[in-house]
C-alpha cells in the first residue's frame, strides 16, 4: 500500500493526470456482454488468470473450473481473462466462449479478450505492475487478490491451479 501512495505522489509531482487504480477498483468487459466489476467481489478471494485457447497451458482451464467448483460456495471467485498478447487466443470472444464451454465445461466468470501487458494493458494489470511489479510473462499467470483487495500471491504458467501453493494461499481466505 505504501508503494501505491509513493507512486501516486510521484505522479502528482510530475504533473501526471492518470491515477493508479487499485486491483479491486476496476471493471472488465464480460465475455457474455455487460461488465464484471472486481469491487462486486469485495470480501471474497479472487484468482485472476490470463488465459489463451491455443496455448500449451490451455489444459489448465480444467483445473481452474475444478478449483472454482470446489471452493465457490465458500466465496472463491476464479476470473479467466482471455488475452491475445502472446498470439495464442482465438479470433473473437464468441469463439473463445464456445471453445471453453465445449472443451472444458467452463461456467466461471470470464472477461472479453483483454490486453494484460504493455501500453494497452487493462488497468487491473497496470495496477499490478505499479503496486507489486507483476506483469504476466506468458499465458496462465495467476494472481490471487485477497478479500481486502490486496495481492496475496502471484504464480507463473507452470504452477497448476490446484497446486498446493495456490490452494494453501486460498484456503485461509475462504468463508
Amino acid at each position: 500500500m505504501a508503494m501505491r501512495w509513493i507512486i501516486v505522489v510521484m505522479m502528482s509531482l510530475l504533473g501526471a493526470t492518470a491515477g493508479i487504480a487499485g486491483p479491486r477498483d476496476v471493471t472488465f468487459f464480460n465475455i457474455d456482454g455487460g461488465t464484471l466489476n472486481l469491487a462486486d467481489w469485495a470480501g471474497r478471494p479472487v484468482l485472476v488468470v490470463n488465459t489463451a485457447s491455443q496455448c500449451g497451458f490451455t489444459f489448465q482451464y480444467a483445473g481452474l473450473q475444478a478449483l472454482y467448483d470446489q471452493h465457490q460456495a465458500r466465496g472463491l471467485v476464479v476470473l479467466a481473462v482471455p488475452s491475445d498478447d502472446f498470439n495464442q487466443e482465438l479470433a473473437s470472444a464468441e469463439k473463445v466462449k464456445e471453445f471453453c464451454e465445449i472443451s472444458f465445461g467452463l461456467n466461471l466468470p470470464m472477461t472479453d479478450i483483454t490486453h494484460v501487458r504493455g501500453a494497452q494493458a487493462h488497468p487491473f494489470y497496470k495496477a499490478l505492475a505499479a503496486e507489486v511489479g507483476f506483469v504476466p510473462k506468458w499465458n496462465f499467470n495467476k494472481v490471487l487478490i485477497g478479500p481486502d483487495g490486496g495481492v496475496v500471491g502471484t504464480w507463473g504458467s507452470s504452477i497448476k491451479p490446484q497446486s498446493p501453493a495456490i490452494v494453501n494461499a486460498i484456503k485461509p481466505l475462504l468463508n
